[in-house]
């Protein structure tokens, strides 16, 4: 049977009646972020500043939109430009989320959160996690980086920027364009075109050409691209391909499963679904399935799995892939905020 997490509420992304309560909050929840950013940007509430660049990876819609790949590979690009890049993060879910830390590969998930230990497993960076994201760029200054990626955080004024990048997803964009919680805005869709890139997530990679997402706004197209399994309990990475025209049990704990669901059929691999919720911490039977099936599952549900795997377990890398011109207009305004 197939283990479900919260679902999003119907209304956000299809014609479904929005409830009247949710209608009646959602314009106090739009006044509320709306009046404090204009706070911040009157200068009543006073943003902080460290002497280093700020890029800040985020979105204004609720969920998953692809953010922590492209903190990834923005990362990966960044070392290889010359960069020392540190990563600033909450830790959504941790326990004890009042106390900052350093997160290693190996730390437990439940200590540092799932996606700042995968981005520490993935990049081997200095990533801090902290409520308090000025306290957290400090601190990653004072170990030695020359820049500061935020993953998540668009709306967390008090840190001072100089690049903001939005993700979107291509299939969902903003819903039906309404306020939390009678749509998926976190704030208004106006917010959006302050951002310096907007990263448009469509989904699987693929041969054919890239269509065009571009709509009166610098877009850019964004592809994540699944090519091997790697066994969770040692040994050989096996290309993805191998599963193809076989049934596997598929484990996703993230904002949007049925993505990575549909990535593994596209790659004619039999599916039978298994959708947790976000951030979800795993036990041993949750993952017994009553059949020796492969198990394939993304590497953000992987990290707090490891403990229990067994040689029927496997996490799929995600790669974000964007055109070349993006990581060209990216870094040359990066350089220049250096030079300045």
């Amino acid at each position: 049977m197939e283990k479900r997490g919260p679902q999003t509420p119907g209304w956000w992304y299809d014609d479904a009646p929005v409830p009247l309560a949710a209608r009646v909050v959602a314009p106090l929840y739009g006044a509320v972020s709306g009046l404090r950013r204009w706070l911040y940007q009157r200068g009543w509430l006073r943003r902080r500043q460290v002497p280093v660049p700020v890029i800040v990876v985020g979105n204004i819609t609720a969920g998953g939109t692809g953010k922590t790949p492209l903190t990834i590979e923005l990362v990966t690009r960044l070392r290889e430009a010359g960069w020392k890049p540190g990563v600033a993060s909450r830790g959504y879910g941790r326990d004890d989320a009042g106390t900052a830390r350093w997160i290693t590969p190996d730390m437990e998930p439940a200590l540092g959160g799932d996606e700042p230990v995968l981005i520490a497993w993935k990049t081997g960076v200095p990533v801090r996690v902290d409520r308090d994201r000025v306290a957290a760029a400090k601190a990653l200054l004072e170990a030695g980086c020359d820049v500061v990626v935020c993953d998540d955080g668009l709306q967390h004024y008090r840190l001072a920027r100089d690049i903001e990048i939005e993700v979107v997803d291509a299939a969902r964009r903003y819903g039906n364009g309404r306020m939390m919680p009678a749509g998926p805005l976190r704030e208004s869709a106006a917010r959006a075109r302050d951002c310096d890139f907007r990263v448009v997530n469509l989904g699987q990679a693929s041969d054919a050409p890239e269509p065009a997402v571009a709509s009166g706004f610098g877009e850019w197209a964004m592809r994540l691209r699944i090519d091997t399994a790697h066994p969770l309990n040692g040994g050989r990475d096996q290309p993805l391909q191998a599963f193809a025209g076989q049934r596997v049990h598929a484990v996703a704990g993230i904002a949007n499963p049925q993505r990575f669901f549909q990535m593994l059929r596209a790659r004619g691999i039999g599916v039978v679904p298994h959708a947790f919720a976000d951030h979800h911490r795993y036990q041993a039977g949750d993952l017994s399935f009553g059949s020796e099936l492969p198990v394939l599952m993304t590497e953000k549900d992987a990290v707090k799995c490891q403990r229990f795997a067994n040689r029927w377990h496997y996490a799929v890398p995600l790669q974000a892939e964007l055109p070349a011109a993006f990581w060209v207009a990216l870094l040359d305004r990066l350089g220049k905020l250096a030079r300045g």
